[in-house]
């Protein structure tokens, strides 16, 4: 794996650099990766027949092309920002599906275990966006928990890749998980952990 992990960095920063050629030797190892992120959230934001996985990773794809002037640093980094460009696209398929569905969102989200925080969507569109609203507020209040938890969250990122993404030890990144994910539950109206 590391080996392809070099591989990945290696042309990352070729297409930072302006190289289209690596960019197009870039997709396919890294389609399948972007193929289970997408389907996971996919199917746990309640896209259902609306947006299939091929259909999210294409504009997932179109928009990350559209990205002009990353400095591209190795495939964590590649991953955290698609986990954000494929959460704002499930984002506005749930304002859209809610929009034309309920006239409006419904705030309340109810998720059977709150030992976690919600994945994007155990719930359906509407739990979609209330869960969005509310990690733009941890951002506003905290940017590195709100980070860490798009990343762990909507990047399937483990702890050691967030970290490495935002230049903390795992430590750091545990931590702060704790306190972001209590938050995020009493802010969305779970009971309370120990």
């Amino acid at each position: 794996m590391v080996p392809q992990s070099g591989k990945i960095t290696g042309l990352l920063k070729a297409w930072g650099n302006g190289d289209h050629a690596a960019q197009q030797e870039l997709i396919p190892l890294v389609y399948n990766e972007l193929r289970e992120l997408a389907s996971r959230y996919r199917r746990k934001a309640g896209a259902g027949d609306t947006l299939q996985t091929t259909a999210l990773v294409n504009e997932a794809y179109i928009r990350l092309v559209d990205i002009e002037g990353v400095d591209w640093r190795d495939r964590a980094h590649f991953f955290a920002i698609s986990a954000n460009v494929i959460r704002r696209i499930l984002i506005d398929v749930a304002r859209s599906h809610t929009a034309e569905k309920r006239g409006g969102p419904n705030k309340e989200v109810i998720v059977p275990d709150w030992n976690d925080i919600p994945l994007p969507g155990l719930c359906g569109a509407d739990q979609l966006l209330a869960l969005d609203e509310t990690l733009n507020r941890l951002v506003a209040m905290d940017a590195q928990r709100g980070r860490i938890v798009e990343l762990r969250v909507f990047g399937g990122l483990s702890v050691e890749e967030t970290a490495e993404v935002l230049g903390v030890s795992a430590i750091t990144v545990m931590r702060d998980w704790r306190v972001a994910k209590a938050w995020l539950v009493r802010e969305l109206g779970g009971p309370a952990q120990a």
